[in-house]
């Protein structure tokens, strides 16, 4: 048997081990049954966590596999070499196996809801159906199959280092479905449960999964060892400060009291998490400091032994991980109320400046968005100006204006007010897709970043600068870049959104929300980087087009103001009615001051961006002035008739002196 038949063997040993222990301790393996009620039996009590945690197994590989291709290893010029175009065939076959544990795992799963034997489910094709159709876990293990096939399907061709990282992307987005339907979703601070555990499940799947492939490179004696050890050590160090970070924040939605941790079964696993996690870490501070100084001098058996080692202990935890989502978390006692399980908060009092100023609520997706936006462009401009390089102080001071208006539409008592009242909806809005994208444009971090990234070290490799140009290079900017599509991606989802039953379905889930909120800022700066963005693009637009483009959109959003103003049946009605809100005035009237809010906020972000294209624009001539005079002065390029009258001259003078020699 070969090293790396083994090393799959003791890893698929640990995971077992790690869930059949955690299961014990937890008391999902042996639950009470109470005589009468129907009971699935002890195959599909032990099936659904087997099959969950194979499923959970393959993604990590598939997620481990496509990361080692796309990043890991080096490319030459775009294309895969041929380890890592083996990585990707390796993941096609752990994207089948993927769909296949997924497919089981439903299986299972409608099993233990109905309460009926296995055989019974495969042989009645109702009770799958309703399952995979009808129930939000169905649904997301039904994507999970069917993305499992699509990754199959598509890495078995992939030979491109961007079509491993679009695979990578998607594999990372495939992993979400079945989190975002577990504890988390129940959890009483929903929110902050789900964006908490998505976040815990990526950058642990990250650091897993690269480290279990980098260990089967290494048992494998495969080359380029000691720069992807090296590469996914600096990248190892962001996921395991991601991991911490929100496994803090999702014990913080789920338990309720600090006894929790020792007085529930849930609570015991936690620690077992949290003592795995120490001893992981300590594992990657050993790699750091030893082993890969051990590894660059030619010595990869420490290094093999220690990755080894903490693979298995991380293959362990990931089945920790699938009994702990099999342990209920301890009972809540707060006090039943609907707008509670759909805000994650209770309703706020009535309406007051002092009350958006003083009631803030951590949004933790969007403030990590806010903490990645300034502190990146903060460390960009650090690095110039270490390096002597200058930046300017504008633009610097528009991008961090526009990271604090973010901040303060998602975290403050405005975005509180806004899933509760239209009228703040509509401010929230407007700010997030007019205001906060007019000042990071301005800001031009795409020039920051092409400028403070240094090079791939290896030539032809793709370094962050070298993936930056290939994405602006891509055909997708190219599409979504063109002025027309940037201006109808802007004007029709906002219409498409509110005169649709798409802002109902938004508002009832908080992923809902977060893409909504998402497709503000994004279709904000998009429309106005084609219009107003200091960063290169693949459509330029002269000064008068833009000035056209600008005066063309925005009557749009005032008849769509005018629009809402004029409607006389309240969008998202039911959202609204279980809220139970007793103060404040009727849902229409609120709507109709929503619609004049939209109708007359666009005047300010108009005068904004009128003014960004007059300084733009007098910028520009400028410098063609000074372009010219140089070339004048050079005399090369500059006036015409200026330069053949020098010509002449030059020419008379020449002859004058070829007389005065005769």
């Amino acid at each position: 048997m070969t090293r790396a038949a083994r090393l799959a063997l003791a890893a698929a040993g640990a995971a077992i081990a790690g869930l059949v222990i955690a299961m014990i301790a937890g008391g999902a393996a042996f639950p009470r049954i109470i005589p009468g009620l129907p009971d699935a039996g002890a195959v599909t009590r032990w099936g659904l966590p087997v099959s969950q945690l194979t499923m959970d197994v393959a993604g990590v590989l598939t997620v481990g596999l496509l990361l080692m291709a796309a990043t890991l290893l080096p490319g030459d010029k775009g294309v895969l070499g041929k380890a890592a175009t083996g990585y990707v065939r390796a993941a096609s076959w752990t994207g089948l196996a993927w769909s296949g544990a997924a497919f089981a795992t439903l299986v299972f799963g409608m099993a233990e809801t109905a309460a009926v034997p296995v055989g019974e489910v495969l042989l009645n094709g109702a009770y799958l159906n309703s399952y995979a159709t009808q129930t939000s876990q169905g649904v997301a293990l039904t994507l999970v199959v069917l993305f499992g096939l699509a990754i199959a399907l598509f890495a078995r061709g992939s030979i491109t280092a961007g079509a491993a990282l679009g695979l990578l992307v998607f594999a990372l987005v495939t992993l979400l479905p079945p989190t975002l339907t577990g504890h988390a979703a129940s959890s009483p601070n929903h929110g902050l449960a789900t964006t908490a555990l998505s976040l815990h499940v990526v950058s642990l799947s990250l650091w897993v999964g690269g480290l279990v492939v980098l260990a089967l490179h290494a048992v494998r004696g495969a080359p380029q060892l000691d720069l992807a050890a090296a590469r996914f050590s600096r990248f190892a160090l962001w996921c395991y400060v991601a991991v911490g970070a929100s496994g803090v924040f999702s014990v913080l939605a789920r338990l309720t009291a600090l006894s929790d941790l020792w007085a529930s079964a849930y609570g015991v696993l936690i620690v077992a998490k949290v003592i795995a996690f120490v001893l992981l870490g300590y594992a990657g501070w050993w790699h750091r400091e030893r082993t890969l100084g051990a590894l660059a001098k030619g010595g990869p058996g420490a290094f093999t032994r220690l990755a080894g080692g903490e693979a298995l202990l991380m293959l362990a935890t990931v089945g920790l991980a699938v009994a702990l989502s099999r342990t209920p978390p301890p009972p809540s006692s707060l006090p039943a109320d609907r707008a509670f399980e759909l805000l994650g908060y209770p309703v706020p009092p009535p309406i007051s400046l002092a009350n958006i100023f003083s009631l803030w609520w951590l949004d933790l997706f969007f403030a990590l968005v806010a903490a990645l936006l300034g502190g990146l462009y903060a460390a960009g401009v650090i690095r110039l100006r270490r390096r002597g390089d200058s930046w300017s102080w504008g633009r610097t001071a528009s991008w961090f204006a526009g990271v604090v208006i973010l901040v303060f539409a998602t975290q403050s008592g405005l975005a509180r007010y806004a899933k509760v009242m239209f009228d703040v909806h509509m401010i929230e809005h407007m700010t997030l897709a007019m205001i906060v994208p007019i000042l990071l444009v301005l800001g031009g971090p795409v020039t920051l970043a092409l400028r403070a990234l240094k090079p791939a070290a290896r030539r032809g490799d793709r370094g962050p600068r070298e993936w930056l140009t290939t994405i602006l290079h891509s055909r997708f900017v190219r599409i979504a870049g063109h002025p027309a599509i940037a201006t109808a991606i802007f004007i029709a989802s906002t219409y498409a959104l509110y005169f649709t039953p798409l802002f109902a379905s938004a508002m009832q889930e908080h992923l809902g929300h977060i893409w909504m909120t998402l497709h503000f800022l994004i279709s904000g700066s998009l429309f106005f980087w084609v219009i107003i963005g200091v960063d290169p693009g693949p459509h330029r637009l002269p000064y008068v087009g833009k000035l056209l483009v600008l005066f063309v959109t925005m009557p749009f959003h005032a008849f769509f103001g005018v629009a809402l103003m004029m409607t006389g049946t309240v969008i998202a009605a039911d959202w609204y009615d279980q809220l139970g809100r007793t103060w404040g005035g009727p849902l229409l009237e609120e709507q109709q001051n929503g619609g004049a809010i939209a109708w007359g906020f666009g005047e300010i972000p108009t005068l904004m961006v009128l003014l960004a294209i007059a300084v733009q624009w007098y910028q520009d001539e400028d410098r063609t002035a000074r372009r010219a005079d140089r070339k004048a002065d050079r005399g090369s390029g500059g006036d015409v008739e200026l330069d053949s009258y020098n010509a002449y001259l030059a020419r008379l003078n020449r002859a004058d002196k070829a007389d005065q020699a005769e």
